[in-house]
């Protein structure tokens, strides 16, 4: 009883992939269908906007060492520059345009960066659904495969019978 429940509800989870609604299939047939079709699907129509395109670029540069590197050159020659020219600084200790300019850069990258992840996280999700498919796929196959080969050495057992019952009549 569990088995055939078990082969009804993967039976309706291939026609759902399949998008068919025709019940009266058999399992060969659907065996078929399931092996001509294509399940994982791609998102390459989908076209980026210069948004997404800039965000993916910002969260590219921002999360390298380059980044790092070039930032804490800025901070140091920022610093240097007005410590060294005393009364002619534009921003004199304690760097309060430098705290302004950093809370500016801060308040900019960190929604760009969340906006990349979120579309790295959609990424993530699609390729993920598209495993399942597939291994929800692989797995019916494997089963329709395994069943016709327990098909295949029954007959086979039943023909060897048959040949000794008629090698002992002889």
């Amino acid at each position: 009883m569990e088995k055939n429940s078990e082969k009804l509800r993967r039976r309706k989870l291939i026609q759902q992939m399949l998008n068919v609604e025709d019940t009266q299939l058999d399992d060969e047939e659907l065996t078929h269908l399931l092996l001509s079709k294509t399940i994982s699907v791609g998102n390459k129509s989908e076209k980026e906007t210069f948004g997404q395109k800039s965000a993916d670029i910002m969260a590219n540069f921002a999360g390298s060492w380059a980044f790092v590197i070039c930032f804490l050159i800025g901070m140091i020659a920022w610093m240097l520059i007005n410590t060294l020219s005393a009364k002619q600084a534009f921003d004199p200790y304690p760097f309060i345009l430098l705290n302004l300019v950093l809370s500016c850069i801060a308040a900019i990258q960190a929604p760009l960066i969340m906006m990349s992840q979120n579309r790295q996280e959609k990424k993530d999700r699609q390729r993920s659904e598209n495993d399942y498919l597939v291994n929800l796929k692989s797995e019916y196959i494997v089963a329709d495969m395994h069943h016709k080969l327990d098909e295949i050495l029954k007959n086979q057992k039943k023909i060897l019978q048959e040949l000794e019952k008629n090698k002992t009549n002889n």
